[in-house]
């Protein structure tokens, strides 16, 4: 077997090294060769260039997660390249970092405003709306009245008694939304981001602390939401879940009205509004 299929984790570390410019990490002199210098990767790794040079070679061993993750930030590694890294070494992606929300693009704000009559919102890992469509805003919340702290999911499934008792089944989507948050939390590595959050509920709610100890996870596909909307009457919407591609703290989820009627009244609602925006920003 050739050199290039058959040593595909020494021909990567390879091809990342000689890519980088030594005078940006302040080493000098003479080359033959692009790139940094094997020793140098190594140095910057704090790990024995011999061992480096084997692991080069194709011979170094099985490296651990800590050694992959010194190299991957000594070679300036994306996170894509990282995780690449991890498969090569390890047959496995390296466990998730999670980020704190740091603002979705103006491009994902775009692709949610395409939506016209399709309710669609950004949540974080952490259940924090922080982005969201006209539609939304009429036919879910209206997201931008409500102070930041104020637009978790949970806490207003939990503790808003006008949410509560527009549900056709508070008590199956309770349950459902804690099984699917249970699951985000630990795929988004945000443990112990939330804490605050969940012993905050704990404390206050009987009812989300009941459903927590039961320790269900579900997933958060697909499904249909059905609830009394207290000017466009009885609602049923199926909704998708979608992960946000580089963002694995952001998922969108994107709600379709059921039949043509439900499809128009909101219309006639957001169509309107839309224009009205579109004037205001063209004067």
């Amino acid at each position: 077997m050739s050199d290039i299929t058959d040593n595909l984790l020494g021909n990567y570390l390879r091809d990342r090294r000689m890519r980088l410019d030594p005078a940006a990490f302040g080493f000098s002199g003479r080359r033959r060769t692009p790139g940094l210098r094997r020793e140098e990767v190594a140095q910057r790794a704090n790990i024995s260039a011999t061992w480096y040079t084997w692991l080069e070679q194709g011979r170094g061993g099985a490296p651990s997660p800590e050694v992959l993750d010194r190299i991957a930030s000594s070679l300036m590694m994306t996170e894509p390249e990282r995780e690449h890294l991890f498969m090569l070494g390890l047959g496995r992606p390296p466990e998730v970092r999670y980020k704190p929300f740091e603002g979705v693009t103006p491009r994902l704000q775009r692709l949610l405003d395409s939506l016209e009559i399709s309710p669609a919102l950004i949540k974080t890992a952490t259940w924090d709306v922080v982005a969201w469509n006209r539609a939304a805003s009429v036919v879910l919340t209206d997201f931008g009245k409500l102070p930041p702290a104020e637009r978790n999911i949970l806490r207003r499934m939990f503790f808003d008694p006008h949410v509560r008792n527009a549900q056709h089944d508070w008590e199956g989507l309770a349950r459902f939304v804690v099984g699917a948050f249970r699951a985000d939390v630990a795929r988004a590595g945000a443990v112990s981001e939330v804490t605050q959050l969940v012993d905050e509920l704990c404390r206050t709610s009987a009812e989300f602390r009941a459903l927590w100890r039961e320790n269900d996870v579900l997933a958060h596909g697909e499904g249909v939401k059905r609830f009394n909307h207290p000017t466009l009457g009885p609602m049923e919407l199926e909704h998708s879940s979608f992960a946000v591609d580089g963002r694995p703290d952001l998922s969108m989820i994107v709600y379709n009205p059921v039949g043509s009627a439900l499809a128009d009244r909101i219309r006639a609602i957001v169509s309107p509004q839309r224009a009205a925006s579109h004037r205001r920003a063209a004067e």
